[in-house]
């Protein structure tokens, strides 16, 4: 079981961010060569993350206040801007999975010719699209304190790291 990376990010005024980290896992899933995106759809709706989709990352700030995001990197590359725009930038690859958590920015700094990532969230929930413009909150905050923390970790289900990080975090406000 691959250990994620942590990286927590506070409101930065105009992007909510989160109380809970994003999540990394690095190198956590072995593709299959013929069809990279149905491994890593099929990886998630196993442990209940759906409603999925394949495309790219938008190329601007962007976050989601009805749901929690999970993003798997199937082919190519990409630097993504996590945080909003005053965030931080990290390289993924193919076979590295993010879990966005609801209120996080995000957004495509730049990416190979055959980037592709799929997209999913628990439990098949429905997403909204908001880019931290005035009027947003405080309406996006409230969604973003209904939501309910994930029963499963995308990768490996209701043993992943995902739970036990996410409650540590929760406990400790």
């Amino acid at each position: 079981m691959t250990q994620p990376e942590r990286i927590p990010f506070k409101d930065d005024g105009s992007i909510p961010n989160s109380r809970y980290a994003v999540l990394i896992y690095r190198g956590a899933v072995d593709l299959d060569d013929r069809d990279p995106a149905s491994s890593m759809e099929e990886r998630f709706t196993a442990n209940h993350w759906t409603n999925s989709w394949r495309n790219g990352i938008y190329p601007f700030h962007h976050y989601h206040s009805t749901s929690h995001e999970v993003l798997g990197v199937y082919q190519g590359s990409a630097t993504v801007r996590l945080g909003g725009e005053r965030g931080q930038d990290f390289f993924v690859e193919a076979g590295e999975v993010i879990v966005i958590p609801a209120g996080v920015g995000h957004k495509n700094l730049g990416a190979s010719e055959r980037f592709g990532v799929v997209g999913a969230y628990p439990n098949g929930r429905r997403w909204d699209l908001l880019r931290g413009r005035p009027g947003e909150r405080p309406q996006a905050d409230q969604n973003i304190l209904a939501i309910p923390m994930p029963t499963e970790d995308p990768l490996y289900g209701s043993d992943g790291p995902l739970k036990k990080i996410w409650g540590e975090m929760f406990d400790d406000l």
